[in-house]
């Protein structure tokens, strides 16, 4: 796949990398519609929260095919299978959670379907209808995510 420029900041290929992919030989390509969200949803929804926090962000998880959301444990119904959900850092603004609630303060200005703070990283996702503004907490007790409304104080 060529790579394209989703935003001025956002290249196609940082919402398709994934280590994980790599690690186990499985091709990451997107669905023609989880390029379409790619292109017209997430990557100008990731150049709205850069702008925000006024600093880079760090992808970790963006698109993923539904082969590598099994591999990695991922809900059946994750948003990052539509290509309209990303897992990031912003080192250089605060730790995930400053950025959390930072974002939270603006889920109307940045359309965010769901804004999840999970611990080492953000998950923020969007939809093509009207956001659900969910803000939440995931813990990983045993292993397995737990995920409690709002963010802590």
């Amino acid at each position: 796949m060529i790579d394209e420029r989703l935003a001025p900041n956002f290249w196609l290929s940082e919402l398709l990398q994934s280590e994980q992919a790599v690690r186990f030989d499985i091709r990451n390509d997107p669905t023609p519609e989880a390029l379409a969200n790619l292109r017209g949803i997430t990557g100008p929804g990731m150049q709205k929260v850069r702008n925000l926090l006024g600093c880079p962000v760090s992808i970790n998880s963006g698109y993923r095919g539904p082969e590598l959301n099994r591999r990695v444990g991922g809900s059946a119904t994750s948003q990052h299978c539509e290509g309209l959900a990303v897992d990031f850092t912003a080192a250089s603004f605060g730790t995930p959670l400053v950025v959390a609630r930072k974002l939270r303060d603006h889920l109307d200005e940045l359309r965010i379907d769901q804004l999840i703070w999970e611990g080492t990283w953000i998950h923020v996702s969007w939809t093509r209808g009207t956001p659900r503004r969910q803000v939440m907490t995931a813990t990983f007790p045993g292993g397995k995510a737990k995920y409690t409304q709002g963010l802590p104080t």
